[in-house]
């Protein structure tokens, strides 16, 4: 829950000033995001690596239903936050940006995956989103 209250303080400090609907929005993007990729994290555990390397083939928790939740929920944070800090022009840097980034990054660690765990990574991606 680190990440969690983390996110808000950072959000308020940040940004002070009135609350908009949007702002509360971005925050209500941001923080279920970062306890998601902290789940995500800790449920990759051993697995996690900066560079693409295949130590073990995670497919329980988060992982049964999306191939990259660490990708998909750090975006998710991200966006929540520059919503809530109310920086809009930040958003085209996530979309140009970042997420080509992750998509590169993704398909990396699916080519090493694929090379080690050959069918059952196959079967994996076929059943799960991203």
């Amino acid at each position: 829950m680190k990440i969690n209250g983390f996110t808000a303080f950072l959000v308020f400090q940040l940004c002070p000033g009135p609350w908009t609907t949007v702002r509360w929005a971005g925050l209500g993007i941001a923080v279920p995001a970062a306890v998601l990729l902290f789940v995500a994290r800790w449920q990759l555990g051993k697995s996690f690596s900066v560079t693409p390397q295949a130590r073990e083939l995670v497919t329980h928790g988060l992982y049964s239903k999306i191939r990259n939740p660490i990708y998909v929920f750090s975006a998710l944070m991200l966006a929540g936050i520059l919503i809530a800090l109310r920086r809009p022009y930040a958003l085209f840097f996530l979309l140009l940006v970042l997420i080509p980034v992750q998509i590169v990054r993704a398909r990396k660690e699916a080519k090493v995956l694929e090379a080690k765990f050959g069918e059952e990574y196959r079967a994996c991606r076929a059943k799960t989103w991203f």
